[in-house]
């Protein structure tokens, strides 16, 4: 087990949407823009981070049959901060983000890399998951957002800078449900082909 592996890891194999196929929620309601899909991954990275470091740091201290109540109020606890946090530094990205970011509490990305993580590996290897599921996550939020966005309204604008504009009829569809669940589902199937092709290869 080496550092660059861990975090390579969490970004590739164990890739929370590709790979372990959980946090789907907010993937799909927070991707209608580049900029809440930074915010979204932007949040559960700290949280992820934070309730990493404590847990493994805290495991051989915290009895078996409380680990869950346990690791459910260390995640509250960094929720809270970053909530609001964003709502005092960044309001107008804590909006459009609304319910999903206390629901971070409950996000299966955070509690999974807590029990079948963190309750098992020391803290500076807790740090590396933490950061390349982080990575992963974020990357994938932003193709996802990136796509939905450039599709649906023409343009990507990240923090009132226009980054890119295609001239297209703009598919208003694409920023609905049914666009995310359009994008996330080619790109699923994308990615498992690339998987199954490269194991015929083996």
């Amino acid at each position: 087990m080496t550092i660059k592996g861990e975090y390579l890891r969490g970004i590739i194999k164990d890739n929370p949407i590709f790979g372990l196929v959980l946090g789907l929620c907010p993937t799909l309601a927070v991707t209608t823009s580049v900029e809440n899909a930074i915010g979204m991954a932007g949040a559960a990275m700290f949280v992820l981070l934070g309730s990493n470091i404590m847990i493994s740091a805290l495991r051989k201290h915290i009895p078996p049959i409380t680990r869950l109540p346990m690791f459910i109020i260390i995640i509250c606890t960094f929720v809270t901060i970053i909530d609001l946090v964003m709502e005092a530094y960044t309001p107008p990205l804590y909006r459009a983000l609304g319910i999903f970011i206390p629901l971070i509490v409950v996000n299966c990305i955070i509690i999974g890399r807590a029990e079948a993580y963190a309750n098992r590996n020391t803290v500076k290897f807790s740090i590396i998951d933490a950061l390349g599921i982080g990575t992963g996550f974020l990357l994938v939020l932003v193709l996802i957002g990136a796509i939905r966005e450039l599709l649906g309204t023409g343009m990507i604008v990240l923090f009132g800078l226009q980054i890119v504009s295609i001239p297209i009829n703009p598919a208003t569809f694409m920023i609905l449900p049914g666009g995310a669940f359009m994008t996330i589902g080619v790109l699923m199937a994308m990615v498992n082909y690339g998987r199954i092709r490269k194991l015929r290869e083996v």
